[in-house]
């Protein structure tokens, strides 16, 4: 059985579930990410215990590297001073 709440899929699998409960599995996750998107859930009865498996949109990654000492994502901060340093360095090829 597949239904949508808050835009989660929700699938439970090995039996049945009432609405309010598969909002508070919902909620529980994203109290557990709250940066995280979650955007489905599949909910897996066995007995008394319910299996969770979650998905969460992907996060985009930040390149960060270093420079002249300092670990930095971009050089936007750097003074011109750094800058310049950053622009005369030398770049070791492999």
């Amino acid at each position: 059985m597949k239904d949508i709440f808050d835009n989660v899929e929700v699938e439970v699998l090995n039996g049945e579930m009432c609405e309010e409960e598969m909002k508070e599995y919902i909620q529980y996750v994203k109290q557990k990410f709250p940066q995280d998107t979650l955007t489905a859930l599949t909910l897996t009865i066995d007995g008394d215990f319910v299996d969770m498996h979650y998905h969460l949109q992907p996060q985009p990654m930040q390149r960060i590297r270093r420079i002249t000492g300092y670990l930095v994502g971009t050089l936007d901060r750097f003074n011109d001073a750094k800058r310049a340093e950053e622009h005369d360095r030398v770049k070791h090829q492999l």
